[in-house]
């Protein structure tokens, strides 16, 4: 059973888009660039907004609680760091902006339009370019909606978690459901056809039957896109402490297994396709765009407290991209912005294995899969069919149903996809068998290595 608590964002492509069904169970298949150049032009933006009214009993983000306003010096902040990482990355077009958090609809609209205003000034975004923010629907955030699609938002996703007022509870939120239904409702009626609704299973209490009846409520009000997270035990949060010393249990693994399976066959029995272990949309212009910049190992730059980012420092020469990680803690990362520009806390160059990985574990999260041009795009020298053609581990994988290479590509089937977490260290293995050999050749005759580089932490 996938695990999935990613909730990281980025993406979008100004390329032609078509819609195919295949044998895997997905429906939204999505065309590649042209060419390797808009790997290094084109990055989506992500940024973080830290704080919080409360902190929910599962989570174990980077957020915290403030009761001082610091509104004016997060915003300069903000706009002095998105310059600096866009002046580094040399991009000319940001495809896509996600505002997440902590609970960014708790910042002030102008905040956003002001983020927006800088990055429009440094570089190219297309009119089309999806604009994300994430919405906590409680009475303020659904009051702000309107003035956040006027900032320049035209897109909402809405962590509604739960409609049942006692989970809810039990989960630290801070609405109930009929703000949640109110929210979605608000949201549709500004921005039809791009609100994403957050719906989390397995857990306290919950049954499969109670679960199913909650999915079907939840389908009446639910717009073009819903996204399913399984709930997981986070080390130091109070959820995972609860259940320790049980005051709290969860859901067995087989019966969260059924309830996953149950929500994919209903939500493709109300018109849903799913293009990604936990994502659905109703067509094409629905699905998370900026997401599958992600899933598609395009270029990111994150932005604001604990943000990460992948990207190529053109700006400074850079030929080999970069993982880079922001300060946590707002405060301190505030002081270095105001010092450097930038927050940067470490950066790690990363070798062509690493690459790679992240291609492959992120790629085959899709229902289409990796095609083998997408995947040359990463590896010219070593296609899908020779890292994986020949593995006898994967070949059990195909005669069991559970993958598909064949010439489009290596894609999960439909049972396939809820057995990926199983599949992977295989894959991964096999990756590595292939490409480490070749690298140990190069290195021998002078090619460079992974290293990491000089951060903050070395000041």
């Amino acid at each position: 059973m996938i695990r999935h608590t990613f909730r990281q964002v980025a993406r979008a492509l100004s390329h032609g888009q078509r819609c195919l069904s295949d044998t895997s169970g997905g429906g939204v298949i999505q065309s590649e660039p042209s060419c390797s150049a808009d790997l290094i032009k084109q990055a989506s933006l992500y940024v973080h907004w830290p704080y919080c009214l409360r902190r929910c009993s599962y989570c174990n983000f980077n957020k915290y609680i403030t009761r001082e306003n610091k509104d004016d010096i997060m915003t300069q902040c903000l706009q002095r760091e998105t310059e600096t990482l866009l002046r580094l990355s040399d991009v000319t077009c940001i495809s896509s902006v996600f505002f997440g958090g902590g609970t960014p609809s708790l910042a002030h609209p102008s905040i956003i339009a002001a983020v927006l205003d800088t990055v429009s000034k440094q570089v190219h975004i297309p009119q089309t370019a999806e604009i994300t923010l994430e919405v906590n629907p409680t009475p303020e955030g659904m009051s702000k909606l309107e003035d956040f699609c006027h900032a320049g938002v035209n897109r909402f996703s809405i962590g509604v978690q739960s409609l049942q007022n006692e989970d809810l509870k039990i989960l630290g939120r801070d609405h109930n459901w009929q703000q949640a239904l109110q929210t979605i409702k608000q949201a549709i009626s500004l921005c039809p056809g791009r609100v994403s609704v957050d719906v989390m299973f397995g857990r306290p209490k919950q049954t499969v039957e109670s679960w199913e009846n909650e999915l079907s409520e939840l389908l009446k009000v639910c717009d073009h896109h819903v996204s399913l997270y399984q709930l997981t035990l986070e080390r130091g949060t109070q959820l995972f402490k609860q259940v320790q010393q049980g005051e709290l249990s969860l859901p067995a693994d087989d019966v969260t297994s059924e309830m996953y399976q149950c929500a994919r066959r209903m939500l493709q029995q109300n018109g849903f396709l799913q293009y990604e272990v936990s994502n659905f949309a109703r067509h094409q212009n629905a699905v998370s765009h900026h997401n599958l910049s992600y899933w598609r190992g395009r270029q990111y730059i994150g932005v604001g407290p604990g943000a990460h980012g992948r990207f190529v420092l053109q700006g400074e020469g850079g030929v080999t991209r970069e993982a880079r990680t922001q300060t946590l803690e707002p405060d301190v990362w505030m002081c270095e912005v105001q010092q450097r520009g930038h927050g940067t806390r470490r950066r790690i160059q990363l070798g062509h294995l690493e690459l790679l990985e992240e291609v492959l574990v992120m790629g085959m999260r899709m229902t289409e899969g990796i095609h083998h041009k997408h995947w040359e795009l990463f590896s010219p020298d070593l296609g899908l069919m020779e890292i994986f053609g020949t593995s006898t581990e994967v070949q059990e994988f195909l005669q069991s149903g559970k993958l598909i290479l064949d010439e489009r590509g290596l894609r999960c089937t439909f049972d396939g996809l809820a057995l990926l977490d199983s599949m992977l260290p295989a894959l991964l293995v096999e990756l590595e068998g292939q490409i480490s050999p070749r690298l140990k050749r190069d290195h021998h005759a002078g090619g460079e290595t992974k290293r990491r580089l000089p951060s903050q932490d070395d000041t």
